[in-house]
C-alpha cells in the first residue's frame, strides 16, 4: 500500500476511534465548560471568522478563475494551488451538508428557533434525518471548510505546513470556545476537509514533484 493511501487509512481509523470517545466522554464536560468559563467572549467568536473568510475567498478564486479561462489566459502553479483549494471547499462543503442532515446531531447551546440542545435543555444526541438547523451540529461545516484547504496547501507547499495546522487549531479554539460545536463535530470535520483536501490536490496534479533519488557512486 503507497504512504499516502495508508496515512490516510489511518486517519480514517484515527476518526471512527475519536469521535465515538469525544461523543461519549469529552462532548459535555467541554461545552459545559466553555459556556461557564468563556461564554460571549469575543475572542472566540471572532477565530470561527477565519473559516468564513476563507469561503468567500475560494469563491472569488474560482470566480477570477473562470474570466481567466475566458481570456485566455493560462493559469500559473500558485494559482492552480488556490483553485484546488476552492475545489476542495466545494467539495467538502457538499458532502458536510449531507452527512449533517443524515447524522442530526443538536448544537451544544441554542441558536435558532429555540432549538433544543445541551447547554438549554440537556438535549444531547443524534436524531438521524430530523432536518432542520437545529439538527446540524455534526460534522463542524468551519472545520471542514478550514481543513479542506489547508490540506491542499499542506500537499502543494510543504513549508507551508506549520502555517496550515495554526489556521485549523485557530479555527477549532475558536469553535470550542465560543461554544458553537462540540469536540467531536470538530474531529470529524477535520477528516472529512482533509480528505477532500488531500485527494483534490491529487486530482489536480499541484503538489511539488519528488526530488530525484541520489545518485549511486560509481
Amino acid at each position: 500500500m503507497s504512504h499516502p493511501r495508508r496515512a490516510a487509512r489511518l486517519a480514517l481509523m484515527a476518526c471512527l476511534i475519536l469521535t465515538p470517545l469525544s461523543v461519549l466522554l469529552v462532548d459535555r464536560p467541554v461545552s459545559t465548560w466553555a459556556h461557564a468559563t468563556l461564554h460571549g467572549q469575543r475572542i472566540f467568536i471572532d477565530l470561527t471568522f477565519i473559516a468564513a473568510f476563507i469561503a468567500v475567498a475560494c469563491a472569488v478564486v474560482l470566480l477570477l478563475a473562470g474570466l481567466a479561462w475566458l481570456a485566455g489566459r493560462e493559469l500559473r502553479r500558485p494559482e492552480r494551488v488556490a483553485v484546488a483549494a476552492a475545489l476542495a471547499v466545494l467539495a467538502a462543503s457538499s458532502i458536510k451538508d449531507q452527512l449533517k442532515y443524515a447524522f442530526g446531531r443538536t448544537w451544544p447551546e441554542t441558536w435558532t428557533n429555540h432549538n433544543p440542545s445541551w447547554i438549554d435543555n440537556g438535549v444531547f444526541g443524534f436524531f438521524p434525518y430530523h432536518g432542520g438547523t437545529g439538527w446540524a451540529s455534526f460534522p463542524s461545516g468551519h472545520t471542514t471548510v478550514a481543513t479542506a484547504a489547508m490540506a491542499v496547501l499542506w500537499c502543494a507547499y510543504p513549508r507551508l505546513r506549520p502555517l496550515c495546522v495554526l489556521v485549523v487549531a485557530l479555527v477549532a479554539i475558536g469553535l470550542a470556545g465560543a461554544d458553537y460545536h462540540f469536540v467531536g463535530d470538530m474531529i470529524a470535520g477535520c477528516f472529512l476537509g482533509g480528505l477532500c483536501g488531500w485527494w483534490i490536490a491529487r486530482l489536480s496534479n499541484v503538489s511539488p514533484p519528488a526530488p530525484p533519488p541520489p545518485r549511486s557512486a560509481e
